[in-house]
């Protein structure tokens, strides 16, 4: 990669750096900044993570950010891809990686290759399957965040959870 950091904390692009190289390098330092906060407790965090890791993709992806009982994050995995208008959510493999994160909590997460950030009632409906069945492994939904490159919509701040 083409980003380099030096002794005063300071970043700076050296040789060749793609697109690419510069999009992992934020998805990176956002990552570090949510495990050095130990803890999700404030959803902006959260949703500055997922906006930089699937804001501008073309097509669907649903993520999870899968947190232990004290919020600490544990995993941020993609489970689908979808097309460029929907993806494919399936409660039984939701189930099984929080089984296999050993997760006490979720946020969910996706995006809307068209830019808007709106949940739709489609993502409500997901939302309400894969809260009851994660509830019946002992597994809290605490958000779902829908992304579009012009910002986040917490459905949990809407109170759509």
């Amino acid at each position: 990669m083409g980003i380099a950091k030096d002794s005063a904390g300071n970043y700076r692009l050296t040789g060749k750096t793609t697109e690419t190289d510069i999009l992992a390098a934020a998805e990176q330092f956002l990552r570090s900044k949510l495990e050095r906060l130990g803890a999700i407790s404030d959803p902006a965090d959260a949703a500055d993570f997922l906006r930089m890791r699937i804001a501008g993709l073309p097509h669907e992806e649903f993520h999870v950010l899968w947190l232990d009982n004290r919020h600490r994050i544990l995993d941020c995995q993609r489970l689908f891809n979808g097309t460029v208008d929907g993806a494919s959510v399936h409660p039984r493999e939701v189930v099984r990686a929080a089984l296999e994160c050993n997760a006490a909590a979720a946020i969910l997460a996706h995006n809307h290759p068209s830019g808007m950030a709106e949940p739709s009632r489609a993502d409500r409906n997901i939302t309400e399957e894969l809260r009851s069945a994660l509830k019946l492994v002992g597994v809290r939904i605490l958000d779902h965040i829908v992304v579009g490159t012009e910002g986040c919509t917490s459905m949990a701040s809407r109170g759509l959870i």
